[in-house]
């Protein structure tokens, strides 16, 4: 039973993808946009840790569900050396890509070894840019009637949340982007209300049943993944990441989350 258990652990669950379905609804959301259908895809970590084509067959699945929305939460790549950001890429070409917009943000491993190289980062920007998904770095970009707010990494040198949530706009339909979900509980919100999309957790990879999972990196140990409610206005969305830091995840599947957009 041992050996079954670690081969399921290594070689069956890390590419047992899940499609999670959800729904999402927003303030001030446009009629036209009600019943779309925004696709949430976190943590790829592109490199030398798992065979990456599970990341290319997956996202050419995702493509077939035809979302109007895409968005990425961060930690494109794992990076070690320079040849991630080649593997990068090879892989940035099959990114799934929404019908009306694409947007992303930056995770704390896309800023280099350390998480302090501001190249690393450019570099990585540039390479999605290229292939059609719009990073987003302490920025807003308003698509097709929905506002998307995308912080930069917590940790990275450039987090910076006041400036683009001092001057948010109620009176949109707003969505925030952001890496890691330990910056809710950080006092930069402004009184924010909306929908919070974030990754990094990734489940924790690996969780006994009924239990919490013993690892993850955040000190808010109840960011784990899934919806939360941040009995504020706020809603809190952790996706389980499509790729993983080491090959073994259980009873936490990769995930692709599909939201659809309801209004309020």
């Amino acid at each position: 039973m041992g050996l079954l258990a670690g081969f399921y652990t290594w070689q069956v669950e890390p590419f047992w993808l899940e499609f999670v379905y959800r729904k999402m609804s927003i303030k001030n959301l446009p009629k036209k946009l009600i019943g779309k259908k925004l696709m949430q895809i976190s943590d790829l970590h592109v490199g030398d840790r798992f065979d990456y084509q599970f990341l290319i067959d997956s996202f050419k699945e995702a493509q077939k569900l035809n979302p109007d929305f895409v968005v990425y939460t961060g930690d494109f790549v794992n990076y070690e050396t320079k040849k991630q950001l080649t593997q990068l890429a090879e892989v940035s070409p099959h990114l799934v890509k929404g019908s009306l917009g694409t947007v992303g943000v930056l995770g704390n491993h896309d800023y280099g070894v350390h998480y302090k190289d501001n190249k690393v980062a450019q570099i990585v920007s540039k390479t999605l840019n290229k292939a059609g998904v719009s990073i987003l770095r302490n920025q807003q970009r308003r698509i097709a009637g929905l506002n998307f707010m995308g912080l930069d990494d917590y940790w990275s040198p450039n987090f910076a949340p006041r400036k683009i949530l001092s001057k948010w706009n109620k009176k949109k339909a707003n969505i925030v982007l952001c890496h890691n979900p330990d910056v809710c509980d950080l006092d930069v919100w402004n009184g924010y209300q909306g929908w919070i999309l974030a990754g990094h957790t990734h489940g924790g990879q690996c969780k006994p049943p009924f239990l919490k999972p013993p690892l993850l990196p955040v000190k808010n140990k109840n960011y784990t993944a899934g919806e939360i409610d941040l009995k504020d206005g706020r809603m809190l969305y952790i996706n389980r990441a499509i790729g993983h830091l080491r090959q073994v995840r259980f009873n936490v599947r990769p995930e692709i989350t599909i939201f659809e957009l309801k209004r309020v």
